[in-house]
């Protein structure tokens, strides 16, 4: 099957990158959202897009005819790519991604022709059940489903779908227009023809497909990134240190250009805090993971919940 048409459901901050970056390569993309109120909130994440792809496209010629060009490597199969037409033709696109995207609360008209459907809700198990089973009537039959879940399995899942053999996972990284990673993991139920249709997809929107050959929580970048970011907030939550000095650490004693908390700036709190609160552990509120989690639910209610919000661990406006 040929994907033409997209539907994103969840307008968070993948869900809208997402949703911005499969525009950009060409497809028929379409925002669901639960309510309008939802709508209204993924908007303005559009608005920051269109002015972070623009930017990014004002400095592009700068990297003509360099050797080793950071750019955004969703824009361009390589660097041989980077020309002024180029450039030129991908401005035009820019604009018409955004003056374009479609946005709906209708559940018919979101998922009744789509050739693919990216889940990109919040990272709870009952929500996604639930979304699941209020789709599946609306799907077509060859409609394949994918969720961007960061950390849960597809075979979690699967018997809510009503399409066992065409649901599986693609999980992207942040700022996706760069970090061009969706990794994609079946269950052991998935059709090979979907599962080749979706890594295929996946190169159409300029992404480096990462095969996860069998069902791996936390897939390769979270497994990794996990707990990274627990050891973090087991020193932060034990009053070790503070998080600037757990960041600069790491820095300087690894080269890596994040540290834990920068890191969680800019997954989101409320994303780290739905992963942090499955941790047996954090149950316990005098273990140390525990008293982490008090500290990131104190500083979500005040809004400090990372580069979004203006306001994380750092600040950014």
């Amino acid at each position: 099957m040929k994907i033409k048409k997209v539907t994103i459901a969840g307008g968070g901050v993948l869900g809208a990158q997402i949703a911005y970056v499969t525009a950009f390569h060409g497809f028929d993309v379409t925002i669901w959202g639960r309510s309008e109120g939802s709508i209204e909130r993924v908007k303005p994440r559009i608005d920051y897009l269109h002015e972070i792809f623009t930017k990014e496209l004002m400095a592009c010629p700068s990297y003509i005819g360099q050797e080793n060009p950071n750019y955004p490597r969703s824009f361009f199969n390589d660097k041989s790519e980077i020309t002024e037409e180029k450039i030129e033709e991908l401005k035009k696109v820019n604009e018409k991604v955004y003056k374009e995207m479609k946005y709906t609360t209708d559940l018919e008209e979101a998922f009744g022709d789509a050739d693919l459907v990216i889940e990109a809700i919040a990272e709870v198990v009952d929500e996604k059940k639930a979304f699941y089973e209020k789709i599946a009537p609306y799907l077509k039959e060859e409609a394949i489903l994918v969720s961007n879940s960061s950390t849960l399995l597809p075979s979690t899942f699967r018997e809510y779908t009503g399409r066992e053999e065409k649901f599986l996972n693609l999980h992207f990284a942040n700022n996706i227009w760069r970090q061009n990673l969706a990794e994609v993991m079946k269950h052991d139920k998935t059709s090979d023809e979907a599962f080749k249709t979706v890594i295929e997809f996946a190169k159409e929107i300029g992404m480096y497909p990462a095969v996860i050959k069998k069902e791996q929580p936390g897939y390769i970048l979270n497994s990794i990134l996990v707990p990274l970011i627990n050891a973090g907030l087991v020193l932060y939550g034990d009053d070790i240190a503070e998080p600037e000095d757990i960041d600069m650490d790491w820095k300087i004693g690894t080269g890596s250009p994040k540290g834990p908390f920068e890191i969680i700036d800019i997954v989101g709190i409320t994303t780290v805090l739905n992963i942090t609160k499955t941790n047996p552990l954090a149950k316990d509120p005098t273990s140390p993971i525990g008293k982490a989690v008090k500290k990131l639910e104190e500083r979500a209610a005040k809004g400090l919940k990372g580069i979004e919000s203006g306001e994380g661990f750092y600040k950014y406006k």
